[in-house]
C-alpha cells in the first residue's frame, strides 16, 4: 500500500521535467550531454523528494526494524500487485518520453526508460524491508519487472504501445469503515481503498487490426480487474469480520488520447498523461453475482 504514496509525488515532478522537455529543437542526431544531464538531475530531484515525502507519511509512523521478508501476494486480491504493474508500465512510458528529449534513440529511450522506472521503484521495496508492519515483498519485485517488461516488449516487437496499461477511481463505503487503512478523504482513498481501483489494459484495435482498416484511431476495447468487500488484506480475515471479498473483470470502451494532437505542447503533456487514466465509458462488469451493465463506468 505504502508504494502508491510514492508514485505520485514522482509523477508530478516527471511532468513538469516532461513538460520541459517539450520546449526547443535539438537539431544535432548525438546525444544532447547538457539535456541528459537534467534529465539524471531532474529523476534525481524525483526520487529524492519521493522518498523523503514516503518516508514522512508512511514509514515513521510505521517505526523500523531488522530488514526481513514478507510473502503479501494473497493480500487485497493482488489489486495491490497490479497497481506496481501499472506504476512500471508508466514510469517507463515517462522514461522513454524524457529520453527521447536528449536525442536518444528510440530503442535506447525505451530501454532506459524501464531502467529507470526499476531504479525508481526499488528502493520502496528495501524501505519496505525494515519496516515493521511490512517487509521486502517478492511479489512487488516481480510486479514491477513485468511492468516494465510489459512496455519494453511491445516497444522492440512492435516499436510502440498497442496495448496500454490505464487506472479508474471510484469512492467506496468501505474507506469510512477503516479510515485509518483505505484512507480519509478523496485523496487518500485514491491511494489506498484497493476496493475503488480498477486496473486496465486497453487494446488499440485500429492498430492490432489489418491496416488500411476503416476503424476509428481514438475508439478502443478495455479489459480491466478490480475486487470489492475487502475492508481487510486476508480473506480469513474479511471473513472473520462479516465481509466476504470477491474479484470483477471489466470490459468496456475506452479512448486512446494519443491519437489527439495539439499545437500547444503543454497540452499535449497534459493529453500524454491523461491518457494513462481510463476514461468513463459504457462498460460490462462479470462478478460472482452475475453480469452487471453500466452505461459510464470510472
Amino acid at each position: 500500500m505504502s508504494k502508491t504514496i510514492y508514485f505520485p509525488t514522482v509523477l508530478l515532478l516527471l511532468f513538469f521535467l516532461n513538460e520541459a522537455a517539450c520546449y526547443g529543437v535539438n537539431d544535432s542526431t548525438q546525444v544532447n550531454k547538457k539535456r541528459l544531464r537534467t534529465v539524471l538531475v531532474g529523476t534525481g530531484v524525483a526520487y529524492g523528494a519521493g522518498l523523503v515525502a514516503l518516508n514522512e507519511v508512511w514509514y515513521k509512523e510505521q517505526g523500523k526494524t531488522d530488514f526481513h521478508f514478507f510473502n503479501d501476494n494473497s493480500q487485497w486480491n493482488q489489486v495491490d500487485k497490479i497497481g506496481h504493474f501499472y506504476t512500471a508500465y508508466q514510469l517507463s512510458s515517462i522514461g522513454k518520453r524524457v529520453f527521447l528529449w536528449t536525442n536518444m534513440d528510440e530503442k535506447k529511450s525505451a530501454i532506459w526508460g524501464s531502467v529507470m522506472s526499476q531504479a525508481l521503484m526499488i528502493p520502496i521495496e528495501i524501505m519496505d524491508g525494515f519496516a515493521v508492519e511490512y517487509g521486502f515483498s517478492w511479489g512487488d519485485i516481480a510486479a514491477n519487472l513485468l511492468g516494465s517488461g510489459f512496455f519494453l516488449s511491445q516497444e522492440l516487437g512492435w516499436k510502440g504501445q498497442k496495448i496500454k496499461a490505464k487506472f479508474s477511481f471510484h469512492r467506496t463505503t468501505y474507506a469510512k469503515i477503516r479510515p485509518d487503512v483505505l484512507g480519509n478523504g478523496f485523496f487518500e482513498e485514491l491511494l489506498k481503498d484497493y476496493n475503488g481501483q480498477t486496473y486496465w489494459l486497453s487494446f488499440d484495435i485500429y492498430k492490432l487490426a489489418r491496416r488500411n482498416n476503416s476503424l476509428p484511431k481514438w475508439l478502443n476495447i478495455a479489459v480491466g480487474y478490480g475486487a470489492n468487500g475487502m475492508v481487510y488484506a486476508r480473506e480469513d480475515e474479511n471473513r472473520e469480520n462479516g465481509y466476504e471479498s470477491y474479484r470483477q473483470y471489466y470490459v468496456g470502451i475506452d479512448f486512446d488520447l494519443s491519437h489527439i494532437h495539439t499545437k500547444s505542447k503543454f497540452l499535449n503533456s497534459v493529453l500524454f498523461f491523461a491518457d494513462m487514466v481510463k476514461l468513463p465509458a459504457p462498460t460490462v462488469e462479470f462478478n460472482k453475482n452475475g453480469v452487471h451493465y453500466h452505461w459510464l463506468y470510472f
